[in-house]
């Protein structure tokens, strides 16, 4: 990102207290090099996986990436849920970012719910949910994120709510751009989990910093967040053709994973088709570890999507 370690080495010399944490590395909207050969699986942690902990105060979201360090993991996505009365504190996203790089841990991605709807059908209320997601996306580059994850929520039919999407999309896509952030799309329910209409939006706002975080579950269509847990939906997208269509325009992975069976597969999900499918598009970024079941606790569920994922890269 332009004059980002200018602006960091300022931004700590500002605020007392935190000139001892030295000068953050900045970077790009591209991910910062790697030591993994080429072509190697290179795993992320949604914090979502541990949100049971989160919300009981078990654990403290400003460790977040010492916790991940923890399970061998070097990347990180936050949720926004976690940190809503910090967003607009520069220190503490400064702070956040020291821990993750003492740490040897990349910030990827900021999740962002509940700031609005992008495709909502009144004007003014499109434009405010774009100023809304604006603080994200400073909070991302503060942190050194690539990205910021929205939903593609509004009201209308498939066509009214297409208009309305491109517009709220574009406005905040203006705003990403001078910022050199990315806004992704995640399949997480109703039109969201309808990839062709998602793709053709994505198409008319025609913006390089717009793009998909395809989620291995998630494409119930008649059901707002998308679970496809339990079977339980009833009218879903294909997840495999969901998958694939999502691909192209792929600037995260996530890798959902839900109750697992006594061979170690989840249910529902055959990951070594999913594999596939994103190594088909040439994918070499990040596939995010976000598991949702209930028959592990979160830090068991945590690893055996892990393994699974390491299971079915190296059988691909």
């Amino acid at each position: 990102m332009k004059n980002r370690r200018a602006f960091c080495q300022k931004s700590i010399i500002a605020v007392a207290g935190i000139v001892s944490y030295g000068v953050i590395g900045c970077r790009s909207k591209k991910e910062k090099p790697v030591p993994e050969i080429k072509n190697s699986l290179k795993l992320s942690l949604a914090q979502w996986s541990l949100h049971k902990a989160f919300f009981a105060k078990e654990l403290d979201p400003i460790n977040f990436a010492p916790v991940t360090a923890s399970y061998d993991i070097k990347a990180v996505e936050y949720v926004n849920q976690f940190y809503v009365e910090h967003v607009n504190n520069e220190p503490f996203w400064m702070e956040m970012q020291q821990r993750a790089s003492g740490e040897g841990v990349n910030s990827l991605l900021i999740m962002v719910d509940d700031e609005g709807d992008l495709g909502d059908p009144d004007s003014q209320k499109r434009k405010e949910a774009a100023i809304n997601h604006q603080k994200w996306i400073n909070a991302a580059k503060l942190m050194d994120c690539h990205s910021i994850r929205v939903n593609a929520f509004g009201s209308g039919t498939k066509s009214e709510m297409h208009g309305y999407l491109v517009d709220g999309l574009s406005q905040l896509c203006e705003y990403a751009s001078k910022e050199n952030i990315n806004v992704l799309i995640e399949n997480h329910g109703l039109y969201s989990s309808d990839a062709q209409w998602v793709t053709n939006v994505i198409k008319a706002v025609d913006s390089p910093f717009l793009g998909t975080l395809p989620d291995f579950g998630n494409w119930c269509t008649n059901e707002k967040w998308g679970s496809t847990k339990d079977d339980a939906c009833t009218d879903s997208y294909d997840l495999y053709n969901g998958v694939k269509e999502f691909m192209p325009y792929a600037k995260g992975v996530s890798a959902k994973s839900y109750d697992f069976n006594e061979d170690g597969t989840v249910k529902g999900i055959d990951y070594n088709k999913m594999i596939d499918l994103v190594k088909a598009e040439g994918y070499d970024g990040y596939v995010g570890i976000e598991y949702e079941g209930e028959n592990l606790s979160e830090p068991d569920g945590i690893r055996a999507t892990k393994a699974l994922l390491e299971d079915a890269w190296n059988r691909s």
